[in-house]
């Protein structure tokens, strides 16, 4: 082998190494990217998992369910009508939730 044909191979090699070195940081960029889009939906999987492993909440459909029920029942027009009288009953329910709401996201982080 003579020296210009080692050269050429030797530039042949290392051109091959800076595209793989290029295609492996496009690799770690499009992970990092993919991360930090994902940031908000894990965000959102964890909390509902620390609340309910927090709270003991087995059957969390279920209580979605009794909660909405529950508002519709609080917030929903009686036989008279609603009115005034029902936002002024779900503000008064909501100032009452808000504190059991903070009790048990502070329980939840607690335990974390």
């Amino acid at each position: 082998m003579s020296s210009n044909e080692n050269q050429q191979t030797s530039r042949r090699e290392m051109r091959k190494a800076l595209i793989r070195l290029r295609m492996e940081m496009h690799r770690q960029e499009i992970r990092h990217e993919s991360q930090q889009l994902m940031l908000p939906l894990n965000k959102v999987r964890n909390m509902g998992q620390s609340l309910q492993g927090g709270l003991g909440i087995k059957h969390a459909p279920l209580w979605g369910v009794a909660a909405v029920t529950l508002m519709g029942f609080f917030t929903g027009k009686g036989a008279k009508g609603g009115g005034i009288g029902g936002v002024t009953r779900l503000v008064r329910l909501g100032a009452g939730l808000i504190p059991l709401i903070k009790l048990a996201m502070q329980g939840s982080s607690r335990k974390s």
